[in-house]
């Protein structure tokens, strides 16, 4: 134990100086200080002199939410640098990008119909593209397919995800209402559901694997 440390910690606190001050005076962690002084009681005057000099409660709290602030714009900047690494897609990006996303979260077995569901309205955009640019999908072959709690307004759920896809309303099959007892006066984390891409088209899904299964092999063997 850092003896002549800590009789130094002790005294200067029985002063009125802030575990802050005291750590940054003797050269040590404001852990250990906190430990060496956590028996001595300020006076009132003493309290009431830190608040005065930005140790109060409001203050704490302003640096408390500036750390957080700090630390998000941090976190942005990553992401920022992350974003100029790419510049482009072009259509060969896309349609190994489309691949993947199907390869995820598409219908790959049963019946061969081409069929993606997520509840993320921008994966539903890109799989949107994929299929009208790459895979040259007429417009009314598509279908929309809705799936949401009972207790969630189906009416703003459709034409919610007839927005984002650019599916008409009338290409869409009845709504799923799945009932949940449990999630009723809860705030629900999907209040429009999943959405479901279907095309109706087998040479199509075969296409689609057959990508797949090329995209795999090239990053298997590399």
């Amino acid at each position: 134990m850092k003896f002549n440390e800590k009789t130094q910690a002790v005294s200067l606190r029985k002063s009125g100086s802030s575990i802050k001050e005291i750590a940054k005076k003797l050269n040590v962690s404001k852990g250990s200080v906190s430990l060496w002084v956590r028996d001595i009681k300020l006076t009132s005057i003493q309290r009431n002199k830190l608040n005065a000099r930005g140790f109060s409660i409001d203050a704490i709290e302003k640096r408390r939410i500036n750390r957080i602030n700090n630390t998000l714009q941090r976190k942005e900047q990553l992401m920022l640098e992350a974003e100029k690494e790419i510049v482009t897609i072009s259509d060969h990006d896309l349609k190994i990008i489309g691949s993947m996303l199907y390869w995820a979260e598409g219908r790959k077995r049963g019946k061969q119909v081409v069929s993606f569901s997520n509840s993320d309205p921008l994966m539903i955009k890109i799989m949107m593209r994929f299929f009208r640019e790459i895979c040259k999908v007429p417009r009314n072959k598509f279908r929309g397919h809705i799936h949401v709690h009972s207790h969630l307004k189906s009416k703003e759920a459709e034409t919610y995800w007839s927005e984002v896809s650019s599916i008409p309303l009338n290409q869409f099959y009845k709504t799923y209402s799945k009932p949940s007892i449990s999630s009723q006066g809860k705030m629900d984390s999907l209040p429009y559901g999943t959405f479901d891409i279907y095309v109706c088209d087998t040479k199509l899904f075969l296409r689609i694997m057959g990508l797949i299964r090329k995209v795999s092999k090239l990053i298997i063997n590399e």
